[in-house]
């Protein structure tokens, strides 16, 4: 299967690194199956970064040694889904010995009803509810080197603003 890393910078070798901020999975290297996720990604970074051109690099996933892994794999925002996510962004040692965790991306909208659930303003079945209306592409996180060794590089794609 094909993924797709957005960045300001080519990654021939993805490499496992701690953020500066806390993410949905925890840190790690993130992918997703959408090139056009990738890309969006990637369009954000380089308004962050006042830089005209950025890359989709792509990879090939090898599935056949998946199973050898520990994966956490959420298919829909659920209440695990929900509480593994607010761990991550609001404990700020809160660390899991996944080495791969797949799910839904938490975009901007998602962010937005996360802040009304987190605020105590709706709560975990409405945000869910709230959650599956919207069109949720994935994500893989990569949290372990183990799990890195499963990524060939393909090729990269140059993004220009």
């Amino acid at each position: 299967m094909k993924i797709y890393h957005g960045s300001i910078e080519k990654v021939i070798s993805p490499e496992i690194r701690k953020p500066t901020r806390t993410l949905d999975y925890g840190f790690g290297f993130y992918t997703t199956t959408s090139y056009s996720q990738a890309e969006a990604w990637v369009k954000r970074k380089m308004v962050e970064n006042n830089v005209s051109v950025g890359y989709v690099n792509i990879y090939q996933l090898d599935e056949c040694h998946i199973d050898n892994l520990n994966i956490l794999f959420f298919d829909s925002p659920t209440d695990e889904w929900v509480d593994f996510v607010m761990r991550n962004r609001t404990q700020k040692d809160y660390k899991h010995d996944y080495d791969i965790v797949y799910g839904p991306v938490a975009n901007d909208k998602v962010y937005a009803a996360f802040a009304l659930y987190e605020g105590g303003l709706i709560d975990k079945k409405a945000l869910i509810s709230e959650l599956k209306t919207y069109k949720l592409v994935d994500q893989y996180l990569f949290h372990t080197e183990k799990a890195l060794q499963l990524l060939k590089f393909i090729e990269v794609k140059e993004v220009r603003l």
